[in-house]
C-alpha cells in the first residue's frame, strides 16, 4: 500500500466510516491536534528520563490514539473505541504520585530548565490548544465527556511531569515574578 492516496488532492479527506470533509473541518483540527500532541509525547521520550514515565507515557500515546479515532468517526456509522474513566484514573493516579515528591506549588513557574523539561511545556500547552478545539467540535458534534476530560487532565499531567523531571535533574524552578 502506497502512503499516498491522491484523494486529498482538492482538500478533502475521510472520516472514519467514509464521509469526506473538507482538511479544514473542526473535526480535522480537533483529531489532528490529538495527533501533533502525540508526537509531542514521543519527544519527550526520545530524553533520558525514568523508565517508569516513559512507560506511562506509551500508555498516553495509546490512548490518544483512541481519541482522535473517536474524533474521526461518524458516530452514528461505526461504534467507536472506548476511551475510559479509568484513563482518567491512570493519569490522576501518575500525577498524585509525582505531586508526592514535589514541594508544594505555591506559584507560577517559568517553563525551561532543560529540553525534556521544555518538551513536558511544550506539550501541556499543544494539550490546551487540542482541549480548546476538542470544545469547538463538541459545539457542532457529540464528543464523549470522557474525552474531554481526559485531555483536561493529560495536561494536568504534562504540568507535573515537567516539575518533576526538573526536580529529577537537580534542577530549581523559576519563579515567575510578577513586575511591581
Amino acid at each position: 500500500m502506497k502512503v499516498y492516496t491522491k484523494t486529498g488532492d482538492k482538500g478533502t479527506t475521510a472520516l472514519i466510516g467514509g464521509t469526506r470533509v473538507a482538511k479544514n473541518n473542526v473535526r480535522l483540527e480537533a483529531y489532528g491536534g490529538v495527533d501533533e500532541l502525540n508526537s509531542h509525547l514521543g519527544m519527550i521520550r526520545s530524553y533520558p528520563i525514568a523508565a517508569e514515565h516513559v512507560e506511562q507515557l506509551i500508555e498516553i500515546q495509546n490512548v490518544l490514539f483512541v481519541v482522535g479515532a473517536n474524533l474521526a468517526t461518524v458516530s452514528n456509522m461505526l461504534k467507536k473505541l472506548p476511551c475510559t474513566d479509568e484513563d482518567v484514573a491512570f493519569l490522576e493516579r501518575a500525577i498524585d504520585k509525582m505531586d508526592e515528591e514535589l514541594p508544594p506549588l505555591q506559584y507560577f513557574v517559568l517553563p525551561g530548565g532543560r529540553p525534556e523539561v521544555s518538551a513536558c511545556h511544550i506539550a501541556r500547552t499543544v494539550c490546551r490548544r487540542v482541549e480548546r478545539r476538542i470544545i469547538d467540535m463538541s459545539e457542532e458534534i457529540e464528543v464523549e465527556d470522557v474525552i474531554v476530560r481526559y485531555v483536561n487532565r493529560l495536561s494536568d499531567y504534562l504540568f507535573v511531569l515537567g516539575r518533576k523531571l526538573e526536580k529529577d535533574c537537580g534542577l530549581e524552578e523559576v519563579k515567575w515574578v510578577p513586575r511591581s
